[in-house]
C-alpha cells in the first residue's frame, strides 16, 4: 500500500507538562538520568475525567508518549548522535533523535501523586521533558513486560560516564539563601554530571568557555575543566531569574 492511500492522522493533546525545563539545554538525553527533576502533567479538557485516572494511582511509573514541539518539523534519514560524539551518522530509526518525521518521544517517568481538585493532574519525577511539551497518550510501565533481560543496546550499551561537579563560593551561597536550595542543588548536580554541553565541544578545548542552563527559577552559569583526568564541571554562578 502506498503512502498517497493512507489517512493522515490528527491526534489531539491530551495533556500538557507544566513545570519541566525550563529550556531545552540542559535536558537529560534520557528520562530517569536527573531523579530529581520533578514537572506536572496537566490533563486537558475533555481527558480531564477522574474516571480516566482510576486505579493509575497503583502504578508507580508511567510511559508518556509526547511531541518534540521544540524540534523543526523537517527530518532527514540521518542523524548524529551525542553518544557518538555528534560526528558519525547513523538511521533516524537507529536512534532517539529529536528531528522524526512524527516528531514523537517516549518516556519513562515516576508517577509521585496524583492531584484530583481543580482538575486532574499527575505529579512526576525523573522526566525529560520540557515545560509546555504536549502529552499524546499515558501508559502504566509493566516491570514484567517492559524490561528484557536479554535485549542488545547497539552503540549505547551503558549509561553516559558522570562528570565530577564543584560549586563555586559564590555559588554555594546563592544556594544556602535559596529556599528550595538542597533539592536545587541535588538538581543542578546531576544535570550538570551529564556534561550537558553540545557533543562537538567535547573533543575540543573549552575550558575557558562560560556555558548556562536554566533549572527551576535560576541560571546556572558552569565551565568544563579540562586537563589531566576526566573533565570536570564547575558552577561559576546560579543567579534567579
Amino acid at each position: 500500500m502506498s503512502t498517497s492511500q493512507l489517512s493522515p492522522f490528527t491526534l489531539a493533546p491530551i495533556g500538557i507538562i507544566e513545570d519541566g525545563y525550563p529550556d531545552k539545554f540542559g535536558v537529560p538525553r534520557q528520562p530517569g538520568l536527573a531523579p530529581s527533576a520533578t514537572a506536572t502533567l496537566r490533563l486537558l479538557p475533555p481527558f480531564d475525567h477522574a474516571d480516566a485516572v482510576r486505579g493509575l494511582e497503583q502504578f508507580s511509573h508511567l510511559w508518556l508518549t509526547f511531541v518534540f514541539h521544540h524540534s523543526p518539523e523537517r527530518w532527514t534519514p540521518l542523524v548524529r548522535p551525542p553518544r557518538l560524539g555528534g560526528n558519525a551518522k547513523i538511521g533516524v530509526f537507529a536512534s532517539r533523535a529529536t528531528h522524526r518525521p512524527n516528531r514523537l518521544g517516549l518516556s519513562l517517568v515516576e508517577l509521585t501523586a496524583i492531584e484530583t481538585q481543580g482538575g486532574i493532574k499527575l505529579l512526576l519525577r525523573g522526566h525529560d521533558l520540557i515545560d509546555g511539551t504536549p502529552i499524546l497518550d499515558i501508559k502504566p510501565y509493566l516491570p514484567w513486560a517492559d524490561h528484557a533481560d536479554n535485549a542488545r543496546a547497539g552503540f549505547a550499551p551503558e549509561p553516559p560516564p558522570l562528570r565530577c561537579v564543584s560549586f563555586s563560593d559564590e555559588a554555594r551561597q546563592a544556594l544556602a539563601e535559596h529556599p528550595d536550595g538542597q533539592p536545587l542543588a541535588r538538581l543542578i548536580e546531576e544535570v550538570l554530571a551529564q556534561d550537558p554541553r553540545p557533543a562537538y565541544h567535547r573533543t575540543a578545548d573549552t575550558s575557558g568557555r562560560e556555558y548556562g542552563v536554566f533549572l527551576r527559577d535560576v541560571n546556572v552559569r558552569f565551565r568544563a575543566l579540562e586537563g589531566e583526568g576526566p573533565v570536570k564541571i564547575h558552577v561559576i554562578s546560579i543567579a534567579r531569574r
